[in-house]
């Protein structure tokens, strides 16, 4: 049993159960989780075969038109990403008329050993997960040396892009948003660990959460997360921990745990409340590192010098202490004193 305790004095005791291939997850029922009732379980499943379609370079590059400008997003971890249209039934890419959004990846050269190692086994293998709060991978292109990864098109960009970018583009997100954001990205990682599989997101930070147009979240990459086996939660990586969110255990040893990103979860949920990253050195004295910065917050009046400032105060106050305090449950600095993500996501559904 794990214990939150909120500022106002209450205290919540959440029972984890262990884990099982099929993680539900229920919205509360009382539908105070900041407009995040969803009347229904959210249920993941792993799928007895992957359904990834194999495309044809010839095949990319009508999606894309040609990789044409207009058809480039960005910029992510593994490669480009273009926005491509492909008929909902066949997958065949179109030209002309309605069709599916889709996002294909063009992995880096860097990448490119990398991805071709693990698309025969790890990435067919996560095409089997299916979850509402996983960007799902549709299928992949694997010719000579070019590699490409076809993914759902998320329309709201990714959760850094809202909170860090200012721009016509991308509106500040209300507070009722953000809750709902923080408990869809609970909801993906804690399928993911409870899976039978048992992957690590391994790298959670607020670029790789994605907002679809109703701005539900969904984690992306999760074709690159690691897999350990069954019983095993503990793995030694190569490095691609981002500043800021890395859990003291992989700093020191290059270990991850389920735990780590339990650690990168509770960093991003203070990015979530704040509006800042993880790490500025051009912050005030005691602020610079954004956990240092949370663990001072020892009252109301600190705490609405926390929030950012693009709520406009705009906030339920009672709320933003509980998010907080759960985000700091997440920040132990021993991985075993970690809430499970069932468990955080439980605390936050209570919220």
């Amino acid at each position: 049993m794990f214990f939150v305790q909120f500022s106002d004095g209450t205290i919540n005791s959440i029972t984890s159960s262990s884990p099982t291939t099929s993680f539900m997850a229920s919205a509360g029922s009382d539908g105070t989780n900041g407009g995040t009732k969803q009347g229904c379980f959210l249920e993941g499943q792993v799928l007895e075969a992957p359904n990834l379609r194999k495309f044809t370079f010839l095949e990319i590059q009508t999606a894309t038109r040609n990789f044409r400008p207009n058809s480039f997003i960005g910029v992510g971890a593994f490669g480009c990403m273009y926005k491509a249209w492909v008929d909902e039934k066949t997958m065949n890419p179109i030209t002309s008329g309605p069709g599916m959004a889709v996002a294909i990846m063009h992995g880096k050269e860097e990448w490119q050993k990398f991805l071709a190692v693990h698309l025969q086994s790890d990435i067919k293998l996560l095409g089997r997960f299916s979850h509402p709060n996983l960007v799902k991978l549709l299928g992949y292109c694997w010719e000579g040396k070019e590699l490409f990864l076809v993914n759902e098109f998320m329309a709201q960009g990714s959760l850094e892009d809202h909170l860090f970018t200012v721009s016509g583009r991308c509106l500040p997100l209300s507070w009722e948003q953000r809750l709902k954001i923080a408990i869809g990205a609970a909801r993906g990682l804690a399928f993911l660990h409870a899976s039978e599989k048992k992957a690590m997101y391994r790298d959670l930070k607020a670029s790789k959460i994605l907002l679809d147009a109703d701005y539900n979240a969904k984690l992306s990459d999760f074709g690159l997360a690691k897999l350990g086996s069954t019983g095993n939660s503990r793995m030694t990586i190569m490095p691609t921990r981002t500043h800021g969110y890395a859990a003291p255990e992989y700093v020191i040893s290059g270990l991850l745990y389920e735990q780590s990103d339990v650690y990168g979860f509770g960093v991003m949920i203070l990015e979530m409340l704040s509006g800042q990253l993880a790490k500025d050195p051009n912050r005030p004295k005691g602020q610079t590192n954004i956990i240092d910065w949370a663990k001072s917050l020892t009252d109301r009046r600190k705490l609405s010098h926390f929030m950012d400032p693009r709520l406009k105060g705009q906030y339920n106050s009672k709320q933003a202490r509980q998010a907080l305090h759960v985000a700091l449950s997440c920040l132990a600095r021993d991985p075993w004193s970690r809430p499970s993500m069932k468990v955080v996501l439980e605390a936050l559904e209570q919220i």
